[in-house]
């Protein structure tokens, strides 16, 4: 096994700064228009190990916090038919590794 150096990478653990993040997504509706939006309201931690391939991202976001830009489709997608936000209020997203594609990291 060979050990990779990655200038400027430090281990440790960050708090998302979410002035300066975006959690965004963009569907396809029909196939034919893309429907794209974000959610408003998020927190989350960066922990970076000594092997990169270690590290791990976990995200909770507000359910509730969902924002397409269109009154009537942030009520469906906060109703029973996506988000159930009454019964589901959090989206949490743990990430389950890392791994090297090229010259980049991805996170899963």
């Amino acid at each position: 096994m060979t050990t990779t150096e990655i200038p400027g990478y430090v281990a440790g653990k960050w708090t998302i700064d979410t002035a300066h993040s975006d959690i965004a997504y963009t569907v396809k509706h029909l196939g034919l228009a893309k429907s794209r939006g974000n959610f408003t309201a998020f927190t989350g931690e960066v922990v970076t190990a000594d092997n990169i391939l270690d590290s791990s991202v976990t995200v909770e976001i507000d359910a509730s916090s969902v924002a397409s830009g269109v009154d009537g489709r942030d009520t469906h997608l906060k109703s029973e038919d996506f988000f159930h936000v009454d019964e589901h209020p959090v989206i949490t997203f743990r990430s389950t590794g890392i791994r090297e594609d090229g010259g980049d990291y991805v996170i899963d």
